[in-house]
């Protein structure tokens, strides 16, 4: 029967491997597992930012001279009290006029140059959003698989979703309004002086407590939404790699203790939340104090010197107003800080996470293949001194070394454990060995650019997956360049064009996620195609078979006998039946090759193969 970690990996995601109480923990943070290098996320964000300067500087300078547009108000407001209504009742209507022109005309103007920076800063914004978010898969997909083991699906869909989404709010929304609270501050401030000095410098002077509350709500934010982030990541995480391992969760009846889970993450994730907002609510409260306190002492200090005739109504009525717009972005400042807080989490774990380099690097300077013989594709393998140990356990293989000649059929068999994937894994160099190399026609792979290395070896595993798309889709991904024809033919050859063709739409059936249209034989057979057509030197076989019934499995070896020859095949398999079709077989056990020989060599000494072989036996029968 296949575990439920075995089940877990087919469908594309690496098992939780903590018991389900530690996974809801809301200390265990997605950040702790990818932490990243001092001035990362600083440096992202730059880099992000740096093909749209010009765009920035132009927005900077729209929004510095629509904030003079709307700042003019009061002052006009202050002229209108102070000169045009006097005027006015002398008989001069000119300053009224003047007055309703100036405040339509700055209002007109404001709004203009309004849209126009909300037009250009949203496409500057959704620029790098698009930007970061096709960073984020195109490094996802660079990572060697040693990473996907152990990072999760669901975390990197965390950061490439709601992660990319907390920075877009803080883009789209937050850092408009961060630029309009900072220009009005500025001036506002430059006014109130210039209106009165005295009573300018009093008004800033109560602004004081407001910057000490803005102080401490950023400093309980910054741990609060840090959480909050950390909770939502660990609820995308557990959703999605419970419907993608929907499978085994039925089987073993794991709903209730998966609900029981997620309730926990859930609760965390709710608890994050109310923090936040309580928080948010605490920053309210106290900063409207601030501002209302303040605002009262300048209007009875202001109204005293207007009685006393040393300040004039008009610019006591303008102070007012530009109070009113000194202390009204306090709500806005605090949605900013909100979303800036939530920005900065998300973007030091995406930070982390394209801080990552890959396992398996491209060599500096390549070396290409040599050519090999005319006709026969087949290239030879060499494992020398090599030695291997995954970071998360011991050494999997001791001191190991291999010769395969080119175009020799290996295969490779041995208990659960002995290696054997392991040494496919390294030959497809999806790792590299710990000490020694492994050569392809005397070349070192890792001297091999990636693209070459992956058109001269082509593995198939027991996962058999498939894209959404078409079967001709599917087939195609060995070459995207092939032909219907082609890929006809490589379906014909292993065997698996009679029940394409017998399909709804032929090659051009849709089989929709994961292949989930077809059976899992099927999607092998189409699999194998997939291969076969990549025509590569050498064919790793990893369990490829294990999906197959016996005659499909039985079609599979016909069409193998014809499509190997000449060609280098290493098979890793438990199914000793597959095993017959090779020139040569390995027996190991704990890292080490303890038998070696041609099938019918081995079952002669009955040693460890031939106990393998007549087990199979006795099962068959």
């Amino acid at each position: 029967m296949t575990s439920v970690t075995e089940e877990a990996a087919a469908d594309g995601t690496a098992p939780e491997h903590a018991p389900a109480h530690e996974s809801a923990s809301p200390s265990k943070t997605d950040a702790d597992a990818l932490p990243a290098p001092p001035g990362a996320s600083r440096a992202l964000l730059r880099d992000l930012v740096r093909p749209h300067r010009a765009g920035v500087w132009l927005a900077a300078v729209i929004l510095l001279v629509q904030q003079s547009a709307v700042q003019a108000g009061p002052l006009i407001v202050a002229y209108a009290i102070d000169r045009a209504v006097p005027a006015l009742r002398h008989g001069s209507a000119g300053p009224v006029a003047v007055v309703a022109a100036g405040y339509l005309g700055f209002a007109l103007l404001g709004g203009v140059l309004q849209r126009a920076f909300i037009r250009l800063s949203g496409r500057i914004g959704q620029d790098v959003l698009l930007e970061l978010r096709g960073r984020i898969f195109r490094h996802a997909q660079a990572l060697g698989v040693d990473f996907h083991e152990r990072y999760t699906s669901g975390r990197i869909i965390a950061r490439a979703t709601s992660d990319v989404e907390s920075i877009r709010e803080l883009l789209t929304e937050g850092l408009q309004d961060l630029l309009e609270v900072g220009l009005s501050v500025v001036y506002v401030a430059g006014l109130l002086l210039w209106l009165d000095w005295r009573l300018g410098l009093f008004a800033l002077a109560t602004a004081v407590p407001l910057v000490w509350t803005v102080r401490v709500f950023r400093r309980d934010s910054e741990r609060v939404y840090g959480r909050r982030s950390a909770a939502i990541a660990a609820v995308i995480v557990r959703f999605t790699e419970t419907m993608n391992g929907i499978r085994p969760v039925k089987a073993f009846r794991r709903e209730r203790a998966n609900d029981a889970a997620f309730a926990g993450l859930n609760e965390a994730h709710r608890q994050a939340n109310a923090e936040a907002i309580l928080e948010m609510g605490r920053f309210t409260v106290r900063s409207w104090l601030v501002a209302n306190t303040s605002v009262a002492l300048v209007v009875l200090w202001g109204a005293y010197r207007v009685a006393s005739g040393t300040l004039e109504l008009g610019v006591l009525a303008a102070f007012v107003l530009y109070l009113r717009r000194l202390y009204e972005p306090i709500d806005p400042l605090g949605m900013f800080l909100n979303s800036w807080h939530s920005a900065v989490a998300s973007l030091e774990k995406i930070a982390g996470l394209l801080a990552q380099r890959p396992s398996v690097a491209e060599p500096a300077e390549p070396v290409p293949l040599p050519a090999g013989p005319e006709g026969r594709p087949g290239r030879a393998v060499e494992f020398t001194g090599v030695r291997f140990a995954y970071a998360t356990g011991g050494e999997v293989l001791p001191r190991f070394d291999l010769t395969i000649p080119a175009g020799q059929t290996v295969a490779v068999v041995g208990a659960t454990g002995a290696g054997k994937s392991t040494l496919a894994k390294l030959l497809a160099r999806f790792y590299d060995p710990t000490e020694g190399a492994v050569t392809l026609d005397g070349v070192d792979l890792r001297d091999l650019a990636i693209p070459e290395l992956r058109r001269g070896v082509v593995m198939v595993t027991q996962e058999s997956f498939l894209f959404s798309g078409t079967v001709a889709e599917n087939i195609a991904l060995g070459d995207p360049d092939a032909t219907r024809e082609q890929i006809t033919a490589a379906a014909k050859a292993i065997g698996a064009h009679d029940f394409v063709a017998a399909l709804p739409e032929g090659y051009d059936t849709d089989v929709r996620k994961r292949g989930g249209r077809i059976s899992a034989g099927q999607r092998q057979l189409v699999a194998f195609a997939r291969a076969l057509l990549a025509d590569p030197g050498v064919l790793i076989l990893d369990e490829a078979t294990s999906s197959l019934d016996v005659p499909g499995e039985r079609a599979v070896q016909h069409a193998m006998a014809t499509v190997l020859r000449g060609r280098t095949a290493l098979i890793i398999a438990h199914r000793l039946s597959t095993v017959e079709i090779a020139d040569r077989v390995l027996v190991m056990e704990s890292g080490r090759i303890v038998e070696d020989g041609t099938p019918s060599e081995l079952r002669v000494q009955r040693g460890r193969f031939a106990g393998l072989h007549e087990a199979w036996r006795e099962s068959v029968v």
